[in-house]
């Protein structure tokens, strides 16, 4: 059997109808990856989802996608349990309708952004009511951790599927000159690279403070259909207290988020050749 047919993508139902907007998302993403999907409702209390309804969703999304479409049903605190499935059945993606904002009070608990940096799987979160249909543009924040050579090949492999463009944004926040030089020189690195591999692109340097909102001002200038980050599994104090750059992005984006966790790997040379 081919291991393509394996493939799945989970779409977790939180609300119905950001969960409509989060599977009609999904058929293209499921035809271009030959994946079944799979749409998976915790019964919480939280919402009032009805075996009937979901059946219907299944049955229209199996409609609309031209894939299959299979549905679980389990109990306890959504957020846990959407891990918890992924890492059974291990999909290509996650695909999550979100609504409400992640507020500061509910970063110690569980919530959305809890779950998308603990998930072992790629996640993409998708707030906005108005997207287009399939992905045109996806939109690539660099900087000079070691990590973000994994964003560039998730962002090829991305574009590749989508026959997508890329858009390379790198942001200057430092007053060191010789750190700068090196973000440029390499944001020049990627933008080469994925150019070498069939891929239009292109290249932005901004300069300024708040990260978060530059990325997002950028992909709205670019109509982005997908920004790319990535999340991490720990958070320090600090972080805690001030926000990650990815929280920000997931909280507010209006433009699909794709998380991802870095691999874990010694370290190795910051600078070098990305590839």
């Amino acid at each position: 059997m081919s291991k393509k047919l394996q493939n799945s993508i989970l779409i977790p139902i939180l609300s119905t109808e950001q969960t409509i907007i989060a599977l009609s998302q999904s058929y293209n993403l499921a035809r271009l990856t030959n994946s079944k999907i799979i749409l998976l409702d915790v019964e919480s209390g939280d919402h009032p989802l009805d075996d009937k309804m979901l059946t219907a969703m299944a049955k229209e999304a199996a409609v609309k996608s031209g894939q299959p479409v299979e549905t679980l049903v389990r109990k306890g605190n959504i957020y846990e349990e959407i891990n918890k499935v992924a890492d059974v059945l291990n999909p290509l993606f996650i695909i999550l309708g979100i609504t409400s904002k992640i507020t500061f009070s509910k970063i110690m608990g569980q919530n959305v952004f809890k779950m998308v940096r603990e998930s072992m799987h790629p996640v993409i979160t998708i707030r906005g009511k108005v997207h287009r249909d399939g992905c045109k543009t996806i939109l690539l924040p660099v900087d000079l951790s070691k990590e973000t050579r994994e964003k560039v090949r998730k962002a090829v492999e991305l574009a590749k599927i989508f026959n997508a463009d890329i858009r390379v944004i790198s942001i200057l926040t430092q007053t060191d000159e010789e750190a700068e030089n090196k973000l440029i020189s390499y944001s020049n690195q990627v933008w080469k690279y994925i150019k070498e591999q069939g891929i239009r692109c292109t290249i932005k340097t901004l300069r300024g403070q708040d990260i978060p909102k530059m990325i997002q001002d950028y992909g709205r200038e670019v109509e982005a259909d997908l920004i790319l980050i990535m999340s991490k599994a720990e958070l320090s104090m600090k972080e805690f207290f001030i926000g990650t750059v990815a929280q920000r992005i997931i909280n507010e984006s209006e433009i699909p988020v794709l998380s991802f966790r870095p691999m874990v790997r010694k370290d190795t040379t910051l600078f070098a050749t990305p590839y």
